[in-house]
């Protein structure tokens, strides 16, 4: 049985440290298991999901210099792992 893969864009594998934020669950840093040009699947770990379709602020940490820019995104998919993230409209990237 093959099983199709109907994605716009290709996922890139990428371990980034990012900190979560929404105002009824609170923050949480984690990391990226990959990302697109859509969007990026981040790892939740005691940490209660945001529900389907909530908006969250994710913003990369660790990098030099000034501070990276906090970046709204949509929740797409929860699971076991964690969640699927999608770029808002007009947004391309961290």
């Amino acid at each position: 049985m093959t099983v199709e893969n109907n994605r716009r864009f290709t996922r890139t594998r990428l371990r980034a440290e990012v900190k979560i934020s929404h105002p009824e669950v609170g923050e949480q840093n984690s990391h990226t298991r990959d990302i697109s040009e859509a969007g990026a699947f981040v790892f939740v770990d005691n940490f209660p999901a945001p529900r389907l379709g909530d908006i969250v602020e994710v913003q990369v940490q660790g990098l030099p210099g000034d501070p990276a820019p906090v970046v709204p995104m949509r929740v797409v998919r929860v699971d076991g792992d964690g969640i699927a993230l999608e770029f808002l409209d007009g947004n391309t990237g961290f």
